[in-house]
């Protein structure tokens, strides 16, 4: 659902505002790690452990997210 108006920050920012696009994207990993720590009982409360399952998925499928495919992964 995200990953088309994700792509096309990267397409634009990524050409013309490169600085502004990786807090963006980093701050999109953050989301993600949040989302993970109220979805999954064993992950509540537990940021690190969220950050590295999150890392994991990351790197079994960098495909998942358009934002992993550019190369900003947690």
């Amino acid at each position: 659902m995200f990953n088309p108006i994700v792509r096309g920050w990267i397409n634009y920012y990524g050409f013309f505002y490169k600085s502004m696009l990786y807090p963006l994207l980093k701050f999109l990993n953050r989301k993600l790690i949040a989302w993970a720590t109220r979805k999954y009982k064993r992950l509540k409360r537990r940021e690190q452990r969220a950050r590295e399952w999150l890392r994991d998925i990351a790197r079994r499928e960098p495909g998942l997210f358009a934002h992993w495919q550019f190369g900003i992964r947690p």
